[in-house]
């Protein structure tokens, strides 16, 4: 080595001494002639070991292919960055990022000067964020297989069309993810037919545990055979009891159709109104009595039920407000009167038909998807 190499690599090599990086220097050949003690430190060799060697010996031999890359690409740039592994006399390897840059000395040499920053702590965070993601992954894997049951379950639970007797049934449940907190309930007996429409507050998965709580009281009650009044405050006591203190509340429709007599229980908490519809005549209401259910224990009044005297022809609609309560694009609420006059104009149709005919004018209205759960019951006396 010349003194005008010597003297250009102290000059330049007590100025990389300074640096909090591993820094060494090759020279045409590709031969060490210089590494400061930082880059000793990384590799734990000593000057003598690592000096006059080819920088290709320090690289492993899955590395070669890489490091050849990197030189080509600092050759036609002028410099290159990339990351790999300085191995270590102990049989360690160290994650670096290594830069290299093509310089000339003050004998007009080119030399390389090749940078490495310890990334080990990076690594190390890098290494434990990709199991965290990777346990995550599988977490969500799982929820989506429980959300997936749970809305198969929540599906089986929905009513399904039926006749019983005289009377013929058509109902609809769509939450507005995948499971929901609405639910209906049909069941019929010898002697009765009981229908009931319940929305719970609240979307997803806290408010479907609830629902299915509720729900399961609802049909206990029911197969009891207790009155609906009797129903209500059980399922309010219920509630408040048991469930108060998650701030949920839910509104029920409940009617009752007897085999043995022409007429209509209803009871209604809190719940839009039943609609029932005559040929000839003008939607009629019937109004909930009661208060929401789940918040007070007084929420059911004295008298629970109303009756109203059916005819052959007759339709009854039983719904939740995620029908009535959609917007379109104007910002304009459909609401009960819109609903009720979609509802009129369908009923001279197969009932069937009606149904489909009440869901696709309502999701035309609507600006956008729906937001809230959609339950639909329909019933015709024959």
């Amino acid at each position: 080595m010349s003194s005008t190499q010597n003297q250009w690599l102290n000059h330049v090599g007590s100025v990389l001494e300074t640096l909090n990086q591993g820094v060494i220097i090759s020279d045409e050949d590709r031969h060490i002639v210089f590494a400061n003690s930082m880059f000793l430190e990384m590799s734990k060799m000593s000057a003598d070991g690592i000096l006059g060697r080819s920088v290709m010996d320090l690289y492993p031999p899955d590395e070669v292919g890489r490091l050849q890359e990197f030189i080509t690409r600092r050759e036609a740039q002028g410099r290159a960055r990339y990351e790999f592994y300085i191995p270590q006399t102990d049989g360690g390897r160290l994650p670096v990022a290594v830069t290299s840059r093509l310089v000339h000395g003050g004998d007009g040499r080119a030399y390389g000067i090749i940078t490495a920053t310890d990334i080990s702590e990076q690594k190390r965070i890098q290494a434990e964020l990709s199991q965290t993601n990777v346990l995550l992954l599988e977490r969500q894997h799982q929820m989506e297989q429980e959300l997936q049951l749970a809305e198969r379950v929540q599906q089986s639970l929905a009513p399904k069309s039926l006749t019983w007797g005289g009377v013929c049934v058509e109902a609809h449940y769509q939450p507005a993810s995948s499971i929901g907190g609405d639910y209906g309930i049909v069941i019929p007996s010898d002697d009765r037919l009981d229908v009931v429409v319940c929305d719970v507050s609240g979307h997803g998965i806290s408010s479907a545990l609830v629902a299915n709580r509720i729900y399961s009281e609802t049909r206990a009650q029911i197969e009891s055979g207790v009155e609906l009044g009797s129903m209500l405050r059980h399922l309010n006591h219920f509630a408040v009891q048991n469930l108060a203190s998650s701030s949920f509340f839910f509104t029920v429709a409940a009617m009752r159709l007897h085999r043995a007599r022409g007429y209509l229980q209803f009871a209604g908490a809190g719940h839009p109104p039943a609609i029932i519809l005559r040929r000839g005549q003008l939607p009629r209401l019937l109004e909930s009595t009661h208060m929401i259910l789940g918040l007070f224990e007084n929420a059911v009044a004295a008298e629970a039920s109303v009756e109203t005297a059916l005819e052959a022809g007759d339709r009854v609609v039983l719904y939740t407000d995620g029908l009535t309560e959609n917007f379109n694009l104007h910002r304009e609420m459909l609401g009960l009167d819109g609903f009720k006059e979609i509802v009129a104009e369908a009923s001279s149709l197969p009932l069937a038909e009606m149904k489909s005919q009440i869901l696709d004018r309502v999701a035309a209205w609507r600006d956008g998807y729906a937001v809230d759960d959609v339950s639909l019951v329909l019933l015709e006396i024959s």
